[in-house]
């Protein structure tokens, strides 16, 4: 009897006939392609004359009946098509060769044009409606190897299908996290509440492992967890995926991918696929290994009400204390901040331009790549007095710009700061804010050459008027602009700065696929909120009534609702949370940080209002996890890469 279920079998006379006689049987066919053709047509005559091969053995046929099968085999294949040249045959009893088609053919011999059967199910199918489609992007009959590659599937969305495509999983991993669980949660409730069976083993090894991600699988039907309490003598770190199928075409992923986010998403992993088709006897004791761990006593059974022995044994193992650590540059540039380096001496020595825009994603460190450059420029110049002027908009931007160029310079003197309340002692090599140049105006004071080396940060906001006085007057040896978001909503162009074009760039997509930057899980929450008749002005919606809809509409409470619940659901741990809301304006900031604090979620709104002490504080808070989330309006907080976790939008 055909079992239901995902399959990659080449289909031969035999079963042909029965997926005709079977009325009950649907069936996904697809041809044989061209450039599959040798594979599977070798694999398939090797895998019968290894059955012929154990016939004979189960026979206790002497070795040399063996040899004869065999060599006659070779003698037929070496003829190229031809008569062999060995009139011996050697014909083996087999109950598949009694079967046979109206042509009398062997059962075995394969239909023409050659097709494979991907999957069979039963047919009017009235408890759930079966997608025969759906399948891993990879074979299941043939092994391969995960490397994280750009042109593999992401192991993840692979698992999802793996998942989908069960009649059982077995999952052995040293820790789950909910950032990985959470890919993968939807799918295995599906999988479990249509009848799959589920069993996990983990650890508290190093108490890595997520409270809420046990909580989440306990919640689920047809489930089993085991954890081993035990970190001493049990250190478990094996890794592996197991997707059991009753049609015989399981697979199992080995390698070094835990279930976490990094690990399953975007991480540097190495996991091989297994399939039990190409691989029997590995897949055979991999299955088996699992066995007898479930089996062992160093594996306790978990029930929902052992979280209270579970969180304190996390705690216990826990080695890693949240205690804020402050981000700090390492001062050597990174291989792809020092390609940076060399594109921009090439546009200026090779080209000549010496006014040069650097598009740098956000967190690959624009200001440093700016530091090094100065700082090669002073080496160039050391007989110069190589002025410096660096312009940001915001106190905090300056106050970090400092601080790297003092490292990279190695001088805890250099530099002045002009913002806020710090006057400088020298105009010489200053950090001023522009709202600072527009309100000194230096271009009415200094020469248009007083500076060598002018730098912009955020240049994206130089199309403003206030950055006129300090474009039309300055002419620098060097000047160079910084920014992740080059393209302005309004189509004001910056290139012209920086004679069309750009010198370097490298922007998110290639950061994260690079391993630059942590890759980012994006959420979107479907809302009943419709903007159809929200005027559109000037790239963006109109401000004043998206307040309407947002704060003073009757749907807006509901609205919040949903944020709330979405960021329950997809947050690991309210407690641990660090967010950052983004609101459309201070009234909506306002209402989103009272709604939450009304849902029990502490919460500050922050706002161009703010004091500069106001915002000191909630940073340090947020840092410091005694503030899980802010809201805020056109603002920066000055949080440094991993002091914030959740942005809300």
């Amino acid at each position: 009897m055909l079992e239901k279920g995902l399959y990659e079998k080449l289909i031969n006379f035999c079963l042909r006939n029965e997926l005709n006689n079977n009325t009950e049987i649907e069936s996904l066919e697809k041809a044989l392609v061209n450039d599959q053709l040798s594979r599977i047509l070798a694999a398939y005559v090797g895998e019968r004359t290894k059955h012929r091969l154990d016939i004979m053995e189960d026979k206790r046929l002497p070795v040399s009946d063996r040899l004869d099968f065999v060599n006659n085999l070779l003698d037929k294949i070496n003829s190229d098509g031809r008569e062999s040249t060995s009139k011996e045959k050697i014909h083996i009893n087999n109950p598949l060769d009694k079967i046979s088609s109206k042509t009398e053919q062997n059962c075995d011999n394969i239909e023409s044009p050659p097709k494979i059967l991907l999957s069979a199910y039963p047919k009017n199918n009235e408890n759930k409606k079966i997608d025969l489609t759906i399948r891993p992007d990879t074979s299941v009959a043939y092994s391969s190897l995960f490397t994280g590659s750009s042109n593999e599937p992401q192991f993840y969305y692979e698992l999802q299908k793996e998942i989908q495509t069960s009649d059982q999983v077995d999952m052995l991993v040293s820790f789950i996290k909910w950032t990985g669980l959470r890919l993968i949660i939807k799918k295995l409730k599906e999988f479990t509440d249509n009848g799959g069976k589920l069993r996990v083993i983990t650890t508290t090894y190093m108490g890595v492992t997520d409270i809420k991600a046990i909580e989440e699988l306990a919640k689920l039907t047809n489930t089993e967890i085991k954890i081993s309490y035990d970190t001493k003598n049990t250190r478990m770190h094996a890794k592996t995926y197991i997707f059991l199928r009753n049609t015989g075409y399981s697979t199992a992923y080995v390698g070094s991918s835990n279930l976490s986010g990094a690990a399953i998403s975007s991480g540097l992993e190495w996991n091989l696929k297994i399939t039990k088709i190409d691989m029997q006897d590995v897949f055979d004791k991999i299955d088996a290994t699992f066995d007898s761990y479930w089996s062992s006593e160093a594996f306790e059974s978990f029930s929902p009400d052992q979280l209270a022995r579970l969180n304190k044994a996390l705690k216990n193992e826990s080695s890693i204390n949240n205690s804020g650590n402050e981000y700090s540059f390492d001062f050597h540039p990174y291989p792809y901040q020092s390609k940076i380096l060399e594109e921009l001496r090439a546009d200026r020595q090779l080209r000549g331009n010496y006014h040069n825009l650097v598009v740098s994603a956000t967190g690959t460190g624009k200001t440093i790549i700016s530091a090094f450059d100065y700082k090669q420029f002073v080496r160039e110049h050391p007989d110069s007095s190589n002025r410096l002027l660096f312009i940001a908009h915001r106190e905090e931007i300056l106050k970090q710009s400092i601080a790297c160029f003092r490292n990279v310079l190695k001088d805890p003197e250099f530099g002045n700061l002009y913002v806020g309340n710090y006057k400088p002692l020298s105009d010489e090599h200053l950090f001023m804010s522009i709202q600072t140049f527009e309100s000194i105006r230096p271009d009415l004071q200094l020469d248009k050459h007083y500076y060598d080396f002018i730098i912009i940060d955020e240049f994206h906001h130089a199309a403003a008027k206030s950055y006129a006085n300090l474009l039309n007057h300055f002419n620098p040896e060097i000047m160079l602009g910084l920014t992740a978001t080059p393209e302005r909503m309004d189509g004001r162009d910056i290139l012209k700065y920086f004679n069309n074009h750009i010198t370097s760039e490298i922007r998110l997509p290639e950061a994260i696929d690079q391993h630059l930057l942590c890759p980012f899980q994006y959420f979107g929450i479907t809302d009943s909120v419709d903007l159809e008749n929200i005027a559109w002005k000037k790239g963006s919606y109109d401000v004043s009534e998206l307040e309407n809809l947002y704060v003073k509409n009757s749907g807006a409470r509901e609205r919040a609702k949903l944020i709330i619940d979405a960021v329950r659901e997809y947050s690991t741990d309210i407690d641990s949370m660090k967010a950052l809301g983004f609101c459309v304006t201070k009234a909506h900031a306002k209402f989103m940080a009272h709604y939450f604090q009304e849902s029990g979620i502490q919460s500050i709104a922050l706002t161009s209002d703010s004091t500069h002490q106001e915002r000191n504080d909630a940073r340090k808070k947020l840092v410091f996890g005694q503030l899980p989330t802010a809201k805020a309006v056109s603002l920066q907080l000055g949080c440094h890469n991993g002091q914030k976790n959740h942005p809300l939008q």
